[in-house]
């Protein structure tokens, strides 16, 4: 149950959603109540009776499948987890990758599978990490159904609210990382309208992750006439709620309370104290809709773009300083308490009587002995002192040379660091396909350890054999002398450290132009060459991936180049 609390697809969310009802009147969520099901039942008859005049199309119902049926001959599904409004949604297993899966399925010819089986297809070629990536989508023997990744060890902002508010910190890199992720979403023409607590994960290495987008509103029939809106809207609301554990409508929705009725929407610093002053205002300019206004008069954010512009501009949130438990009292020690070492008092003993030594040699041996030993003294101390005479006359016949001690000017620098001027991802052809994530790269070299760009999923530690590596090239503007490049990765990476030749004027085509000057592995690498090495260009090239989402990723999180 608790793999399915924090990965389930987002089909079932309690509570009414103002956001996307706006958009769709008709579209909602959760299950019928046991009376609505009753009356239901009871007008089968007379609303199949009408839709047949009217010319309207039935209900359609959700595939009657059970666990252990296999789709394609390679997805067993497992658990259902909704079905609702004529699909189905189910975790299922992939037999051919051995992984977890998640699937929708629905009859081809419900009415929304085209837009589903499109809206999938579309997301799929999106290929943004920040999104739950669909798998597959297929129409096949009367269903339609779509596969998509399944995070196990992700949490639900759902769950991450019901334990309370979130601290500054973890606000600002939510709004942070959904807005920016949704612009670049809507710059391809996708958008998600459901945008909702349940469809936000947050990973165990605390990355946000968008699932759902354009799917879950297809599944519905959801559309909207101002899509970048409703998604900003949404975006405002789950600020809204990190900041306060306070959903912004006066209807309760997602396991939060809603606002009073009547009072409208509060700033997030009115409906709980303490609240980030700059976080409030971001949150009140993208709920700034149907007479919302923000406490100061900036000016609303009505895309997910503008909305990433306002909250990049803010000063950046710290995380909060750790905080250390007091140590417990103990006991002081003997040695503490200054006794250790001290005689310890003992009873009085009776007295022994005492021996007196024997008298020393009074004969005329003892005498011999005496003049011997003292003979052997007085010839000892004179070959001694001769001994010492010698060395100090040879030491006065040699010349001194002059020794110089070092000035301060002649200790060696200490290396300062090499800006980097601009860099490019390496994924070099035939084996790559010339990119490798370059919408992250920047976050390699941006100072935040907790920010970095990452390589695709592979199915193999050495990229499954489908190449020798990838990497990143970063441009020092000219020619320099390097001395180490350390580089900060999230697990354990092996990668090599290469150069192009000191005269190139632009980064070699491939991996062969560079010259491979060091090696290694680990979270935590610095690379030396083994001579002093003058380039413009570095080439870090990752041979070996770690374990990460099931498959093989690599996690580069800060570069930093010494000359």
């Amino acid at each position: 149950m608790a793999e399915r609390s924090t990965a389930a697809v987002d089909v079932a969310d309690s509570g009414d959603d103002p956001l996307t009802a706006k958009a769709d009147k008709a579209a909602t969520d959760g299950v019928a109540t046991t009376q609505k099901t009753a009356e239901k039942t009871a007008e089968a008859m007379d609303s199949k009776a009408v839709e047949r005049l009217s010319g309207e199309q039935p209900s359609i119902t959700a595939p009657e499948l059970h666990s252990g049926h296999k789709l394609a001959r390679r997805y067993r599904l497992e658990e259902c987890v909704t079905r609702l409004d004529g699909f189905s949604s189910w975790r299922a297993v992939d037999e051919k990758l051995r992984r977890a899966v998640g699937v929708h399925l629905l009859p081809a010819d419900h009415p929304r599978a085209r837009s589903v089986l499109a809206a999938a297809r579309s997301a799929a070629l999106l290929g943004d990490p920040r999104f739950v990536q669909v798998l597959d989508a297929v129409e096949e023997n009367d269903l339609v159904y779509v596969v998509h990744e399944w995070l196990p060890d992700s949490t639900e902002l759902t769950a991450l609210l019901a334990t309370g508010p979130m601290e500054a910190h973890d606000a600002y890199q939510l709004v942070s990382q959904v807005s920016q992720a949704m612009a670049a979403a809507h710059r391809e023409g996708l958008a998600h309208l459901r945008l909702t607590p349940s469809a936000v994960l947050r990973s165990s290495t605390g990355q946000y992750r968008i699932r759902g987008l354009a799917v879950n509103a297809a599944l519905r029939g959801i559309t909207a006439e101002r899509p970048q809106r409703t998604d900003t809207e949404a975006i405002g609301a789950l600020l809204y709620a990190a900041l306060t554990q306070r959903w912004p409508y006066d209807s309760d929705a997602y396991g939060l309370s809603g606002l009073p009725k009547g009072v409208g929407l509060l700033s997030p610093d009115q409906v709980r104290a303490g609240v980030h002053r700059g976080l409030a205002e971001i949150a009140m300019r993208a709920l700034a809709n149907d007479g919302a206004t923000a406490s100061r008069q900036d000016r609303p954010c009505t895309t997910p773009d503008e909305l990433a512009k306002a909250v990049a501009a803010m000063p950046r949130v710290k995380p909060p300083e750790p905080v250390f438990p007091t140590p417990t009292d103990y006991q002081r020690t003997t040695y503490q308490q200054g006794t250790y070492g001290r005689p310890q008092a003992r009873p009085v003993a009776a007295s022994q009587p005492v021996i007196a030594p024997p008298a020393p040699l009074q004969s005329r041996t003892g005498t011999a002995l005496k003049w011997a030993v003292s003979a052997l003294l007085i010839a000892a101390l004179g070959l001694g002192s001769w001994q010492i005479a010698d060395r100090l006359l040879a030491k006065e016949s040699t010349p001194k040379t002059p020794v110089t001690s070092p000035t301060v000017d002649e200790k060696p620098e200490p290396p300062k660091p090499i800006s980097i001027v601009s860099a490019q991802d390496f994924d070099p052809p035939p084996q790559g396909n010339g990119t490798e994530n370059p919408q992250a790269i920047e976050l390699a070299y941006d100072g935040d350890p907790g920010t970095y760009w990452h390589t695709v999923n592979y199915y193999g530690s050495e990229f499954a054999g489908l190449k020798k590596g990838v990497g990143l090239v970063l441009d020092l503007g000219t020619a320099k002398d390097v001395s180490s490049v350390e580089l900060s990765f999230m697990d354990q990476t092996s990668v090599e450290l290469r150069t192009a030749p000191s005269d190139a004027s632009s980064a070699p085509s491939t991996a062969d132009g560079f010259t491979t000057q060091a090696s290694d592995s680990g979270s935590n690498v610095t690379l030396k060459p083994t001579k002093p090495v003058t380039t413009r260009y570095v080439l870090v090239w990752l041979t070996e991936l770690p374990a990460d989402d099931g498959g093989f990723r690599g996690k580069l999180s800060e570069i930093k180049i010494l000359g």
